[in-house]
């Protein structure tokens, strides 16, 4: 049995969150891509070549584990990260109308809530782990942590108004699509999570191979390849509707050089991306008992390490003064709930 650390857990949560907040920064480098070319690069190496790569190194007989897993395993997964592609797609399109802060706080927040609460509820155990010693203060950190959530939120909204201020017919119905489609990427996002819970077994198949805390490794290639499948299929389609895929080839007259980059900082892109569920796999283990706060707790990890980058960015330089202190507050309270859960599964564990 892999030993538990919930402390050591919650630290691969935050490195998982530092990796998966600044994900997307690389898409900045780029030079005369369109965000579909950017995509179809990224998605392939964050679903596909960098689960297979660190499968292969960490887990013992990997694609025989994947062969001889249980149908119902492998397809649950499958269908279920499937699911979570129309969520990272509405994500994406949810940006363009309300902008990064307000999409990026809302659907994680959902999706901390959904992903955490769902699996429970169908796999059992949503009272027994509150009522176990120490789950009464991991549900006060999950609940301390959705505050610090809806804060950073408020924030982010209040962030979003004062850069933007007309307020007309337009822009008010573009606000609206975009809460619509942030919700949608929310719930699928958090689908997620239950997808990598229906893959279970296979992570257990590999733990009892000798795979330790990378047992998680031998799960994610299946919900990823899910994902992979449907933002192929729909990024492919919008490459040759508009007829961007010309870009890989450099017939639009962009340069070796600059293409070689932009292949570069995409394949960067999407390997960070993967390097978030690859520390979340270890937290997830190191959590001991508590492993369903693993996903509020890497949500959260996830909105704080976002907020930091984007104030050593300097996207919130010209704001008012009360919107700041109102989002360092919140990301104080997202402190207080790391350590409230952390401490939490701490007495859970030894109490076993």
């Amino acid at each position: 049995m892999v030993p538990s650390s919930p402390i050591l857990g919650t630290m691969l949560h935050a490195i998982g969150g530092v990796s998966a907040s600044s994900c997307y920064v690389p898409f900045q480098k780029t030079k005369n891509w369109s965000w579909g070319t950017f995509w179809l690069v990224q998605a392939m190496f964050a679903w596909i070549l960098m689960p297979v790569i660190i499968g292969l190194l960490t887990v013992n007989d990997f694609f025989t584990i994947l062969k001889n897993a249980p149908s119902h395993a492998l397809w649950g997964a499958f269908i279920l990260g499937a699911v979570y592609g129309f969520g990272s797609m509405s994500f994406g399109v949810a940006i363009r109308y309300i902008g990064y802060s307000l999409t990026y706080t809302l659907a994680i927040g959902i999706s901390a809530i959904v992903g955490t609460v769902l699996p429970l509820v169908i796999f059992g155990g949503l009272v027994d782990y509150f009522t176990n010693p120490g789950g009464g203060i991991v549900l006060a950190g999950m609940l301390v942590s959705v505050i610090g959530v809806a804060g950073c939120g408020w924030a982010g909204f209040r962030r979003e108004k004062e850069l933007a201020p007309s307020t007309d017919a337009g822009q008010k119905s573009n606000m609206m699509i975009g809460l619509f489609l942030t919700i949608v990427a929310g719930v699928l996002s958090g689908v997620f999570n239950i997808s990598l819970e229906f893959g279970q077994p296979i992570a257990d198949m590999a733990a009892a191979n000798g795979a330790g805390h990378f047992e998680g490794n031998a799960k994610l290639i299946v919900s990823t390849a899910g994902c992979w499948v449907v933002n192929m299929i729909w990024f492919l389609v919008l490459g040759i509707q508009q007829n961007t895929l010309r870009e890989f080839t450099g017939k639009l007259g962009i340069e070796n050089k600059v293409l070689f980059k932009n292949l570069v900082w995409s394949a960067l892109a999407g390997t960070m991306w993967f390097l978030q569920f690859f520390f979340y796999g270890l937290g997830h283990v190191s959590m001991g008992r508590f492993q369903f706060a693993s996903w509020v707790l890497h949500m959260s990890m996830l909105i704080f390490f976002s907020y930091i980058i984007g104030v050593l960015m300097k996207e919130w330089k010209n704001i008012h003064r009360s919107t700041y202190v109102l989002l360092l507050v919140s990301l104080f309270i997202l402190v207080i709930s790391f350590v409230i859960i952390a401490y939490g599964s701490m007495v859970g564990e030894s109490k076993m």
